[in-house]
């Protein structure tokens, strides 16, 4: 249930109604709005009588939350939230960019692609250490070793940095790397990942399950949320259908809806949605018409190359073309592509002479 304080409760006040909902074996959640406080009452809320609670001094109303997810609901949090990760704004009027390549393959590669993206207008960098494939004897990632060349690569260009994480017991190692961690659509249902990741307070960018519904996808979200984790993005990458032309079906409609639905930031991720590069920037420009928040795109020097997804990357100078699409469209719907810091030059970043296997 939510309990709506009223425009002058006090602090006293508000902390007393806390108070009363922990000692009924409920979780308090806090939504501070501009112009009131929304307590939400989570639990098995048969415990606690709600009339109970309208005694209180400087509360307003309670309201039950219809919804099965609590905390991600427009109910609980009728404003949109953002947060910042390191310095860029996530959520909001400006759309959030993250680029960069399937997997972090040598160091050359990430550093010049990580100046590649910055220069082109991305706010964040991504890239894969631990890649989870549908074969065993494709590409699995660099490991560690590969989170020390991202991490590098965001530090050197200014770039926040995000990753993929596929197990509870990495969470705390690619926390001590990266700046935001990543749920992809194979784990969105991995409950024990969920709980970690809430409990990490670490950004989170979650991705949509390939067959999950909607309703699947918020209540993930959820997990996350229950742990007082309020920084999570929700990533639309398209869903599995009957459709054989592209990787997968691009579902335009969840960025609206989800909108509707939650106050959580939505970006959408049009490499995975699409599967060719053909098709990445004519997706991207949809998304943001539609409503998203950001994109994350991959991108590499060399896509005939790439160790992993390279026919669904697109080239660097394709990405720049794609960023003055978006911001364009961006414009046309009254928001924006906020201009990236100033990069530092490849020139003065130290280079090996042989790039590594």
């Amino acid at each position: 249930m939510l309990i709506i304080m009223k425009v002058d409760a006090a602090p006293q006040e508000i902390a007393a109604v806390v108070e009363r909902i922990e000692i009924s074996g409920l979780k308090a959640h806090l939504s501070q709005g501009k112009e009131r406080t929304i307590i939400g009452a989570i639990g098995d809320t048969r415990i606690a009588r709600q009339e109970s609670f309208t005694q209180f001094p400087g509360v307003d109303r309670i309201m039950p939350i219809s919804r099965p997810y609590k905390l991600c609901s427009r109910e609980f949090c009728p404003e949109d939230s953002t947060f910042k990760v390191q310095n860029v704004a996530i959520g909001g009027p400006q759309i959030t960019i993250i680029a960069g390549p399937c997997s972090v393959e040598s160091r050359s590669q990430m550093l010049e692609i990580a100046h590649a993206v910055k220069e082109a207008g991305a706010h964040m960098l991504r890239g894969g250490a631990f890649k989870p494939r549908t074969s065993p004897y494709a590409f699995q990632g660099m490991g560690e070793a590969g989170l020390e060349l991202l991490a590098e690569a965001g530090r050197l260009t200014g770039l926040p940095t995000v990753t993929e994480v596929m197990a509870t017991d990495q969470v705390e190692l690619i926390a001590s790397y990266t700046d935001m961690l990543q749920i992809g659509a194979r784990n969105m249902q991995n409950f024990a990942l969920l709980h970690a990741a809430g409990e990490s307070q670490h950004p989170i960018l979650l991705k949509r399950g390939m067959s999950a519904t909607i309703e699947e996808l918020l209540m993930a979200a959820e997990y996350i949320l229950s742990h007082n984790n309020r920084r999570v993005i929700l990533c639309e990458r398209g869903i599995r259908t009957f459709e054989t032309a592209t990787r997968n079906t691009t579902d335009i409609n969840a960025i609206p809806v989800l909108k509707s639905l939650s106050h959580l930031p939505v970006i959408l991720d049009p490499s995975h949605s699409t599967g060719n590069w053909q098709y990445v920037s004519a997706v991207a420009r949809a998304a943001v018409a539609a409503g998203a928040d950001g994109l994350i795109v991959e991108v590499h020097q060399a896509p005939e190359q790439a160790l992993s997804d390279g026919g669904q990357s697109l080239k660097p100078e394709r990405f720049a073309a794609m960023v003055r699409q978006v911001r364009a469209i961006a414009e046309a719907v009254g928001r924006f592509v906020p201009a990236s810091n100033q990069a530092i030059s490849l020139s003065e970043i130290s280079l090996p002479a042989v790039v590594e296997a």
